[in-house]
């Protein structure tokens, strides 16, 4: 089973290009420590509340970028709030989307493309060599997202990461998405990292849209 880093780093790449779908690059690092935060809630590393998170649980996982994160937030005792978790996490956002990025190459799942952009400037590629991984997911968030099907916990967390990162639509149809608005609305408040996660990539979309208008 991936990760929720592993998943959400999957969902971001665009199929075609085999590179990110575009977006701000804090809100990119939010939705990575977003989802790793999620992973470590998961694991029964972190617990929420309406106010702050707390780490119940300082045993590493054994997964290199959960015990890495879990590191950067194990020291405050006391919580803290969830968005301050993210800002630390964030700060390591793409090392560890390169970790997933290469553990989904060891699964089998993407290919990676080495070559130069203008002779100066490395760049890589990665484009799906197995998509079953990738279509079972969005098959699953799908079939919930038009239903009244209870889900399972993994699947209302990814979901929030899902809809922060705007990328309902590769889930859905336009006319789909319009319907089920009220269904993922409902599914994001059952997750508090994934409202905290949330209001965080839209603060960052609303300040980048408004420095791009201003130039």
């Amino acid at each position: 089973m991936l990760s929720f880093v592993e998943e959400i780093t999957l969902l971001m790449l665009d199929d075609a290009r085999g590179e990110f779908v575009d977006m701000p690059v804090s809100a990119f690092a939010t939705v990575i420590a977003g989802a790793a935060l999620m992973d470590l809630a998961m694991h029964d590393r972190v617990d929420t509340d309406l106010e702050k998170l707390v780490v119940v649980n300082k045993t590493p996982t054994g997964d290199a970028i959960l015990d890495h994160a879990l590191a950067q937030i194990a020291d405050d005792g006391a919580g803290m709030r969830i968005l301050e978790a993210l800002d630390r996490i964030g700060l390591q956002a793409q090392d560890y989307a390169a970790q997933a990025l290469q553990r989904l190459v060891a699964h089998g799942i993407l290919r990676e493309d080495s070559g130069r952009f203008l002779w100066v400037f490395r760049t890589r590629r990665y484009p799906v060599v197995d998509d079953r991984e990738e279509r079972e997911v969005k098959a699953r968030l799908h079939q919930i997202l038009l239903t009244d099907e209870i889900p399972d916990p993994r699947d209302v967390v990814l979901i929030c990461l899902v809809a922060a990162c705007k990328l309902t639509d590769l889930v859905l149809t336009p006319e789909e998405l319009e319907g089920a608005a009220a269904r993922i609305e409902q599914l994001r408040k059952m997750d508090l990292i994934g409202q905290a996660v949330a209001k965080a990539v839209a603060e960052i979309e609303f300040i980048f849209r408004y420095a791009t208008s201003a130039v």
